[in-house]
């Protein structure tokens, strides 16, 4: 048998360039927040995915290996750590299923953070001294579902 017969519906499936462009938009956005700007290398690769030309596991895949042949000497240079994150948001965006829960925040935290801080995917317990608030398990998923702001 030469045909797959799922390949259509496979094919079908795929995020419209519209919503791989929100997506990517976003992700890079998102970076902006925190003063990081993306590589143009992160741009090009983002096109082609929008364009078809490549999946977003590709484009991933492709960026782990751009930063493995060309590794950053400077410490203050936070390219890398704006690129991974946004093909990493960029993914979370086009996964059909999405919930807000405190699991999924904590697993949203590991996909986008692993490789670059210890603490991906991890409640730690620190003092943020602008509130005055103690954070901790105990009531981190208080915060979670009252909306009031978090850190992981």
């Amino acid at each position: 048998m030469n045909n797959d017969p799922f390949e259509e519906y496979i094919k079908q499936s795929e995020p419209s360039a519209q919503d791989k462009g929100y997506a990517w938009h976003t992700a890079i956005g998102l970076q902006a927040v925190d003063g990081l700007k993306p590589s143009q290398y992160l741009i090009e690769t983002a096109i082609k995915n929008i364009e078809g030309d490549i999946s977003i596991d590709e484009a991933q895949t492709l960026l782990d290996s751009y930063y493995e042949e060309n590794p950053k000497h400077i410490s203050s240079d936070r390219t890398e750590e704006a690129d991974k994150v946004s093909v990493r948001i960029a993914k979370i965006l086009s996964e059909k299923a999405f919930s807000f829960t405190p699991n999924e925040y904590i697993s949203i935290h590991r996909k986008l953070f692993t490789g670059i801080y210890s603490h991906a995917g991890k409640i730690r317990e620190y003092y943020k001294k602008r509130m005055g608030v103690r954070w901790c398990n105990g009531i981190i998923w208080q915060r979670i579902r009252t909306g009031r702001y978090i850190g992981l």
